[in-house]
């Protein structure tokens, strides 16, 4: 891949003109109050949101935050800017129901909410648009982001039980900033944030950011550029227009994870920094993805609002990895006790060069929503009615997946293999899928204190899959409505209880390779959710909020058995999740603002026929986790602000039987804060440090297509910058 920052940074000079020349043309009319677009911004350097894009056009009728019946965590700009994530999985460390799943460095990253991992392909959101999550996180044009945990299929269809993700763009403001930092391995980031009103009705957003990042993982650095603009336009005091577009292009090599070795034992001297399998001719993976979000919205009266919305995410991954993974080549598996598909119990893998460029996936949809407010008696009601359609289409080549040599994970140089000489083959449809859905939901006031809420999304499913020739290989077709209810009591103006009913689908999982039915796509899946919960408003500046809750579906797993493989894929039983969730946000003192998560889970399979995988939690589900953040402002040094961070997982299971764990960690992160002027414009230095105690630990023992990994944190990182408002 080959990159140009000159016309980057060309059209950043061009478009701090523009704003340059807005704000000198806007002078005379300061005084004038901005247009009321579609907009929920949170108080500016808050940690506390009081609403989301997520219960205004969605499930739970349009209804601030405190009044939701559901639990949803807002990550908002002030977070995001103290802490400075690069990473999805940087960014939900403060959210303990939130766990990293197969989530490698230097490629795109998944996510586990209440212990059920989040489809890439239907589990995020750009501005409440499903976007194709197969790509790299860019947060410098994101207002916040959103978390819903628990079931969505109201708010989304066919989507996993564990929640939804929803990024928020910035919108129009008159904003002139300038980022530039460093951290502790040498990296460069450079962003520009600018924004103007034009007029009384119409104003722009651009942000735009380049990075070149020097990884802690060697043979690892790469790239990335950003740019994205926002558009808001009020076109009668009715009618208002939002559009959100952004492209990001990036290149890394990716780390492979590490394996059990033996499929029994953890790895004892694994290593944060050193990349499995590296090959000097392995190319870095390319991502190529822009997302767009079109919504109008219109007021027919004070009661009655329409919105119809268009949503478009493209991704182009080119994946290129010398990727360490089994022993089936190894000595040390060649009597057949070690399975193939685990590192060898002396610490031995098989290196494979895989190639598959143009991988492509896309999604697009359409939506409208009527939502409106009536009486019937001495009821009062909150409608909102919609429907939407949703497809996805897939695209890929023939990979290259071919063995080269084998490695040992204690080795400080891999041995250089030579690479395939084969090449992929050409690019054909592999998968079209639609989605299309009707539904409603009615928020009933039965009186000052009780609510009711009662809704159901129709969905019907068309979903076609193809081999890497084009032929068609599967077809899955169904209906399904999902209702969903809740009852609220609110004796006060700060508090609010709620007990609520869900239902959701969720598309089957592909059985790996090595089972006996490897390859067959099982039937999609119905999944159940009780939950209780309760919201305090401590103060005007402080939120709490605590759910009880209890999800249920079918497990999915590979069952052994007496076929020549050894398993077959099936769903069979229960997979039960019940936990307790607690989340503190906001300002507690003066000079304390806080965000503290605590989560109990108990996930476990039950009546699977196999009772080995019984009595035990799932993979990759701690039983306990819980994250505090705190910035502290000190009383007796003007503008300086001191941030702590501090994360806890409990032993985390590695295997379905439940015999193998990871240990339980701590790991604390450190930071400053100093804010100043340059000549009467602001000026804001933020330092930050992550794993201050430089602790190793194993973040993830999570799975992707059936096998299973092991990724360890990273090690101790200090990331520096500087912002200036000119």
């Amino acid at each position: 891949m080959t990159y140009s920052r000159s016309p980057l940074f060309l059209a950043l000079l061009l478009a701090a003109a523009t704003a340059h020349a807005a704000d000198d043309a806007s002078t005379p009319q300061q005084a004038r109050t901005l247009p009321s677009v579609d907009v929920h911004a949170t108080t500016a350097n808050s940690y506390r949101a009081t609403d989301s894009q997520l219960d205004t056009f969605g499930s739970f009728g349009s209804a601030p935050l405190h009044d939701t019946p559901a639990a949803i965590t807002v990550i908002t700009r002030a977070q995001i800017d103290d802490r400075q994530p690069r990473s999805l999985s940087e960014l939900v460390r403060g959210d303990a129901a939130i766990n990293d799943n197969y989530a490698p460095a230097g490629y795109y990253q998944d996510v586990s909410i209440r212990g059920f991992p989040l489809d890439l392909a239907t589990g995020f959101r750009f501005n409440g648009m499903i976007m194709s999550a197969e790509q790299l996180l860019a947060l410098e044009g994101k207002e916040r982001v959103e978390v819903l945990k628990g079931l969505g299929g109201l708010e989304a269809g066919v989507v996993e039980p564990g929640g939804l993700v929803n990024y928020v763009s910035k919108r129009a403001a008159n904003v002139h900033t300038l980022t530039v930092g460093t951290d502790s391995h040498g990296s460069n980031y450079e962003a520009l944030d600018l924004g103007a009103w034009f007029s009384p009705t119409f104003g722009m957003r651009v942000n735009a950011a380049h990075e070149d990042t020097h990884a802690a993982v060697e043979h690892t650095d790469g790239r990335r550029s950003f740019v994205s603009v926002a558009a808001d336009w009020k076109i009668t005091d009715k009618a208002t227009l939002l559009l959100d577009t952004d492209y990001q292009t990036s290149g890394q090599r990716s780390a492979s994870g590490y394996q059990l070795l033996g499929g029994s034992e953890i790895p004892r001297h694994a290593s944060r920094t050193r990349l499995l399998g590296y090959q000097p001719w392995q190319r870095p993976v390319g991502i190529h993805s822009s997302n767009s979000a079109l919504r109008f919205n219109y007021r027919f009266s004070d009661t009655w609002n329409a919105q119809v919305s268009a949503g478009h995410s493209h991704t182009v991954i080119d994946d290129n990895v010398a990727f360490a993974y089994g022993c089936f080549y190894s000595a040390d598996c060649a009597s057949g006790a070690t399975p193939g598909y685990f590192f060898a119990p002396n610490g031995d893998y098989d290196v494979y060069d895989y190639r598959s460029p143009d991988d492509t996936r896309q999604n697009d949809e359409v939506r409208g929503v009527l939502t409106g407010s009536f009486a019937t008696g001495s009821l009062d009601h909150e409608l909102n009615v919609g429907a939407t359609s949703f497809r996805r289409t897939v695209d890929q080549r023939a990979d290259v997946y071919d063995y080269v040599g084998t490695a040992n994970i204690g080795d400080r140089v891999v041995p250089v293999f030579d690479p395939s000489p084969n090449q992929p083959g050409p690019s054909v449809r592999r998968l079209t899928s639609w989605q299309r859905t009707l539904f409603a939901i009615d928020r009933v006031h039965l009186g000052d204190t009780w609510q009711v809420l009662a809704g159901a999304r129709h969905v019907r499913l068309d979903e076609r899959a193809y081999d890497d020739a084009g032929a068609p290989e599967r077809q899955t077709r169904m209906s399904k409505t999902l209702p969903q209810a809740a009852v609220l009591w609110q004796p006060g103006d700060a508090l609010t209880t709620y007990v609520s009913y869900g239902e959701g689908l969720s598309l089957g999982r592909e059985a790996p390779y090595w089972t006996s039915n490897g390859g067959t796509t099982l039937a999609p899946l119905h999944s159940r959710q009780v939950e209780a919960g309760v919201k305090v408003a401590v103060n005007d500046a402080l939120d709490l909020q605590a759910a009880l809750y209890r999800i249920r579906q079918s497990y999915q797993f590979a069952r052994p058995d007496g076929t020549p493989e050894g398993f077959t894929f099936v769903q069979q039983g229960q997979e039960v999740h019940t936990g307790v969730e607690v989340n503190l946000a906001g300002r507690v003192t003066e000079n304390l603002r806080l965000t503290a998560s605590a989560n109990i889970i108990r996930a476990r399979a039950e009546n699977t026929g196999a009772p080995d995988y019984e009595g035990h939690q799932v993979v990759n589900v701690p039983k306990w986790r819980t994250a505090v953040y705190a910035d502290y402002s000190l009383p007796f040094v003007q503008n300086l602000a001191v941030l702590g961070g501090w994360r806890y997982a409990s032993a985390n299971v590695a295997t379905p039987d439940g015999m193998h764990r990871v240990p339980a960690y701590h790991v604390f992160d450190a930071g400053l804060r100093y804010t100043t002027s340059a000549n009467g414009h602001a000026l804001t230095f933020r330092l930050n440090v992550d794993n201050v105690f430089n602790r190793f630990y194993w973040r993830d023992t999570g799975s992707s297509g059936g096998d299973s990994y092991l990724f360890p944190g990273m090690p101790r990182l200090a990331r520096l910058s500087m912002t200036y408002d000119f």
